[in-house]
């Protein structure tokens, strides 16, 4: 009579294998989420930015008056979030806490660290085109936005003066 089954040294192999497998993709799947919350980031900021732009090809209101355009206001001081206004004194820049339409946040433990030409820094549409003026300067032909994850790898979001959005 054979006796069918698996011997203990069979099963310790599999189970050698399989605990193997799942350290290698534990490890992959952290990796995978900090680049996919740089990712959705990269992409919310982007999505964003369209908003000023739609926005101010609406001539859509805020608080009762007209806006002379709307724009997105970074800060390197305030590197996890972000401001869309409404430029309500003519100023094409970010000046007033009025101003303020929406504060938008980056997902957790991602932020800008550097904004070109500097900051603080204004990307403002007015319209009927919109143009685009970035930091009150209209020499300066275009933007750009890097994020990180915590000490991980960046992702970089160029507005021109066309208002073409791209990232890197």
């Amino acid at each position: 009579m054979k006796n069918k089954g698996f011997t203990l040294v069979e099963l310790m192999v599999v189970v050698s294998i399989i605990s193997l497998l799942s350290v290698v993709v534990f490890a992959n799947y952290r990796a995978g989420e900090k680049q996919f919350a740089l990712q959705r980031s990269a992409h919310k900021l982007a999505q964003d930015i369209r908003r000023a732009q739609n926005m101010s090809m609406a001539t859509q209101e805020f608080q009762g008056a007209v806006p002379g355009g709307y724009g997105i206001y970074f800060n390197i001081t305030t590197s996890t979030q972000y401001i869309l206004f409404a430029d309500l004194n003519g100023s094409k820049t970010y000046d007033s806490s009025n101003e303020k339409v929406q504060t938008l946040e980056f997902e957790k433990r991602v932020s800008i660290i550097i904004l070109s030409p500097g900051s603080p820094l204004n990307i403002f549409f007015f319209p009927p085109d919109p143009t685009v003026l970035i930091s009150g300067n209209p020499a300066i032909n275009s933007a750009s936005i890097t994020l990180n994850f915590e000490g991980g790898s960046g992702k970089t979001i160029k507005v021109n003066k066309a208002g073409l959005i791209e990232i890197e």
